[in-house]
Parts: C-alpha cells; structure tokens; sequence
C-alpha cells in the first residue's frame, strides 16, 4: 500500500506544481517590431496553439507599446475572450497584408467572445485605449515581416 500513496503524492504535487505554472504569465516569447504609421510596437509573437491559449492570461502589467501578436496558420473567423486576463485590452484584428479589419475592447476576467469581422491571420492585443488615444482604426496599416511577406 505505501507505493501507492507515495505515487499519489506525486501526482499531487505533479498537478500543483503545473497549475501553477499555468498561472505565470508569458514574458519570454519571441518578439517583433511593427509599425503603425510612426509608432513602434514591440510585440511578442504567440506562435504555437500552447501560446495562443496562455496570450497575457496572468499578466498585471504591460509597457504602453508592448503587444501580443497571434499568428495563426490561415486565415479564420478568429474570437478571443479575457478569461484570466487581468488587463483591460483592445484587439486589433489584422488580414495577411496588414490591415486592421476590425477593433474590439476587451473587459479583464469575461469571457464575452470578440469576433474578426471576416477571416483574418493575425490579432494584435494591445493595452485598451491604445489604438484608440493614436488615432489608429479599421482600416489602418500595420507594418513589419509578417505583413511583408507574399503568401
């Protein structure tokens, strides 16, 4: 009988310590310069399922021209929630050349969907407001290597 218990220890602590993790934010990601018009972006890159699931789950703070860019294999109707997302953010839903098809505010800890209005690659969250306070909209153009580049 004692096997088992030590086993099941294991596996308890096992389950802690990876809730736990899931409760970090993701700092260390890759990053990217954008552009939209003069102003700089310094985005992290969520590339893999893994990382479009965490986005800035946990996060309590963010620099004004820090984002989250996710990248998706091909375009989609792409819906986002705020699920343990401490921050207050603002979507920017982007095609494959840039554009921003549409723009979403997103309230912290709600798990209201935020929908691209047509199929879209990319969606850039940033800190709610900032899009806004910069005079950027629908219709915009980001600029850097993702958009670049032909598909």
């Amino acid at each position: 009988m004692k096997p088992f218990f030590t086993h099941l220890a294991l596996l308890m602590w096992t389950l802690a310590s990876s809730a736990q993790a899931q409760e970090a934010p993701q700092l260390n990601l890759p990053r990217l310069q954008l552009t939209a018009g003069m102003h700089l972006i310094d985005t992290q890159l969520a590339l893999s399922p893994e990382h479009r699931t965490i986005g800035l789950m946990f996060r309590k703070e963010m620099p004004q021209n820090e984002g989250m860019l996710f990248v998706f294999e091909q375009p989609s109707v792409q819906c986002f929630w705020m699920k343990n997302t401490l921050l207050p953010l603002t979507a920017a839903f982007v095609a494959d050349d840039g554009a921003i098809v549409n723009l979403e505010d997103m309230k912290p800890q709600t798990t209201n969907s935020h929908c691209s209005t047509k199929p879209v690659r990319y969606v850039l969250e940033m800190n709610l407001g900032w899009f806004a306070k910069r005079g950027i909209k629908a219709g915009t153009k980001l600029g850097g290597k993702p958009f670049n580049s032909a598909r």
